[in-house]
């Protein structure tokens, strides 16, 4: 089903405007993203439109709504593309660690040209081009986002594959540097290996660390997919064992580092198949089933299980958090890594991009567009 509508303001329920703003306001503030005063919706004389979750587990809308002023450290961004994360889709039905109060907007990260800047941004100018990253809000024609929220992007990068870059890589980069300090010649499990932060993963853990990366995933044209990007290897983890596979192509040795989106039995199978002091990284439950950790295997095999929650680094341990974005683009600047973008839609488009993610059919990053004319590269001709 979908519930998708373009509308002008006095098509909007005034109700479910009023409270939209509101929310928008709050959530700014509670995310620290606000000064202490908060202008009028309308001073700004322009709208935009914007995804809207109305409702948990119901379709988004595509609404008009008036802009918002900027408070002095903001910075309003004219947003050309957007990523779609399995964590959006999470929040729009309540699933998610972080429940932002309705309406609201979805969207982690965005790519576009900055619009106008508050009073006291002086790095940042009309014009930049920049890529951004806000807890929702992203999936509209404009985002405002504090002004440290925005890294500079050079000319050679385009906005499609800007968007691709902070959420799926700097999870992956923290994961793989900064929690299981993967060293050159280490072989790596990437699980979900197919899906953005999975081939983002195989990206890094190939090109930039040096290491021998199997990947799993649930079709064979994934495990291809993965190993054209960079893996040694895939398994078909829906009609074989990544035990047994794991055992077979390491020669008994096992791993050295796993990074799983997927949860459930293949962690299991992942954390059995740790060689003598692994570690097991956790990004996501895809499977949407927790598992637990034995925590006796990880006294017999001196190895250790940990997680990245890449968002939360924002708010615990901010330079790492700038600089896992910083890293990402500057690797894609200099042609090391190559985000590999699977489909691009239109924002009306929203809730086919959102069952595209649920039913398991994309590769590599999902992208919205604001600009559709301007969309080129690596696409799935989701335009038409």
């Amino acid at each position: 089903m979908r519930r998708v509508a373009a509308m002008g303001f006095s098509a909007v329920p005034e109700r479910i405007l009023r409270t939209a703003l509101r929310r928008n306001h709050l959530a700014r503030q509670l995310t620290g993203l606000a000064g202490i005063s908060t202008r009028s919706a309308t001073d700004s004389g322009c709208s935009y439109q914007a995804a809207l979750c109305t409702e948990l587990k119901k379709p988004l809308e595509v609404q008009q709504l008036p802009s918002v002023a900027l408070n002095p450290t903001e910075v309003r961004v004219e947003v050309h593309c957007c990523g779609v994360n399995f964590a959006d889709i999470l929040i729009c039905q309540g699933m998610y660690q972080e429940r932002p109060p309705l309406p609201f907007t979805p969207g982690m990260e965005f790519a576009g040209c900055v619009m106008e800047v508050g009073p006291n941004v002086t790095a940042i100018r009309k014009g930049d081009r920049v890529v951004g990253v806000s807890s929702t809000g992203a999936m509209a024609e404009q985002c405002i986002v504090d002004h440290k929220m925005l890294w500079p992007i050079g000319e050679a990068i385009s906005y499609e594959v800007a968007a691709a870059l902070p959420v799926s890589y700097g999870t992956a980069i923290l994961a793989l540097q900064h929690r299981a300090k993967t060293r050159p010649g280490e072989t790596i499990l990437v699980t979900a290996a197919a899906g953005a932060a999975g081939l983002a993963a195989v990206d890094i853990a190939s090109h930039i660390l040096n290491a021998k990366v199997i990947a799993a995933a649930g079709t064979e044209e994934k495990c291809k997919l993965a190993v054209q990007r960079g893996a040694v290897a895939g398994i078909n983890y829906t009609t074989k064992s990544v035990k047994e596979e794991v055992k077979r192509l390491t020669a008994n040795k096992g791993l050295n580092v796993v990074f799983d989106a997927v949860g459930g039995d293949i962690f299991k199978e992942a954390f059995s198949s740790l060689t003598w002091e692994g570690r097991i990284v956790v990004v996501g439950f895809t499977g949407r089933s927790i598992p637990t950790v034995p925590a006796n295997l990880l006294l017999l095999k001196n190895v250790a299980a940990m997680g990245v929650y890449w968002g939360r680094y924002q708010h615990q341990d901010f330079p790492v958090f700038s600089r896992s974005i910083m890293s990402a683009i500057q690797y894609c600047q200099e042609g090391r890594i190559k985000p590999h973008v699977g489909s691009v839609y239109k924002l009306q488009q929203v809730n086919e991009a959102f069952q595209h993610v649920l039913q398991r059919k994309s590769t590599g990053k999902v992208i919205i567009t604001m600009k559709p004319t301007e969309v080129k590269g690596e696409t799935r001709d989701k335009l038409d």
